[in-house]
């Protein structure tokens, strides 16, 4: 059990549970990251619960002294979305990789997004499967070799930010976690949002796909003047292919879920069910 913590520090969010991950494994970052960001809010850890799928990156609320759910995969989303309108005091990260939210779980993003339920999205992408040992994930460059395409990946790569762009997200963020100072400005800042925030993370995988040489190589920041509140320049950056574009791609302030079900209830008429009932009869 937690317990409440006034003004916590990055250590009263982390757990007795030493991370499991490989040695240099880019989840490292985006943990240290979710530690600064969470205690930036000065929040104790049980006003938190963090919901993951099944994968390496889902074992996140193992690591974190907040309230946790270890769901299946690709369910993180179900879970935290009925977490969020049952308990709406609550701040429900859900947190999983770019198979778990991409792949078997892309049915849930899409409905999630669309109903602006408040909740934060940390996706760690790191272009593989990694617990399963290297297969190609959705988000695996074109003509990747791996066990499972021996012969290249015939498939399309997957551009997370530029999809959750046009499924009209009110936050959306990229970090990098080998640049968790500047992660956790961005977890601070999305689970502030109202609203759907979805971060995008480069984790790199240096067991079964090391992309941090590359990755050093194309992060950048957004450019100083671009206006957070245009989607169309948002989405022409988005769609890069030289540049990994890092930092606060779009936000907007909207009428959440939650918000939108609670004025329904309001407007809602008393429901008589032997009235109801006449009309069959």
């Amino acid at each position: 059990m937690t317990q409440t913590i006034i003004n916590p520090t990055p250590k009263d969010y982390k757990s007795e549970v030493k991370p499991t991950w490989c040695p240099g494994c880019g989840d490292f970052g985006v943990l240290n990251a979710a530690y600064r960001g969470m205690a930036g809010l000065k929040m104790s850890p049980d006003q938190t619960v963090v919901v993951s799928g099944i994968g390496c990156s889902s074992r996140f609320p193992h690591f974190m002294k907040t309230f946790g759910f270890h769901t299946v995969h690709g369910r993180a989303l179900p879970v935290a979305q009925g977490l969020k309108m049952a308990r709406p005091d609550l701040s429900v990260v859900a947190v999983g990789g770019d198979g778990d939210f991409f792949s078997i779980g892309a049915g849930h993003l899409v409905h999630a997004a669309l109903r602006n339920i408040d909740i934060t999205v940390i996706v760690m992408d790191n272009e593989i499967y990694g617990l399963t040992k290297g297969q190609t994930s959705p988000t695996s460059p074109q003509g990747h070799v791996t066990k499972s395409t021996p012969y290249g990946l015939m498939a399309s790569q997957f551009n997370p930010v530029a999809t959750v762009l046009s499924l009209n997200v009110s936050f959306v963020a990229r970090g990098y976690s080998a640049k968790p100072k500047d992660l956790a400005a961005l977890i601070e800042q999305g689970m502030l949002h109202k609203g759907f925030s979805f971060i995008h993370v480069l984790s790199p995988c240096p067991t079964f796909f090391h992309t941090f040489d590359a990755w050093d190589a194309s992060v950048t920041p957004l450019p100083a003047d671009h206006d957070i509140h245009n989607r169309g320049q948002a989405v022409a950056l988005a769609m890069e292919t030289e540049k990994q574009y890092t930092g606060l791609f779009f936000q907007e302030e909207r009428p959440t879920m939650d918000q939108a079900a609670k004025q329904l209830a309001k407007q809602a008429k008393p429901f008589d069910i032997t009235q109801y009932m006449q009309q069959y009869v």
